[in-house]
């Protein structure tokens, strides 16, 4: 089930989030995965600019390749024009990146 959650705000963008959006399934990979360490790997976001990689019916698509405790992680997420959440699609460790 998705799961929603209030965050310190972050900016991405230029654009003032303060609320995560967890696809379920992201929750394949919960054997290296859980909310907690999303939560990390987004706050590692703020302050940036991205290009997204697709745009769709309002909708900006985001990969992002983050070190976090010297682990690489690929996250893919998204966000809508007049929104003040990000979504985050799926989130896993990329072991193929040393």
């Amino acid at each position: 089930m998705r799961r929603e959650y209030d965050i310190e705000p972050i900016t991405i963008n230029s654009k003032t989030i303060t609320k995560l959006i967890v696809d379920d399934h992201v929750d394949k990979h919960s054997d290296h995965i859980n909310d907690e360490l999303i939560m990390k790997l987004i706050r590692s976001l703020n302050d940036q600019r991205y290009e997204p990689i697709k745009e769709s019916e309002g909708f900006q698509y985001f990969a992002s390749i983050i070190k976090e405790e010297e682990k690489w992680y690929k996250l893919v997420c998204l966000l809508q024009s007049e929104s003040i959440y990000i979504g985050v699609i799926t989130a896993f460790r990329d072991r193929r990146i040393k």
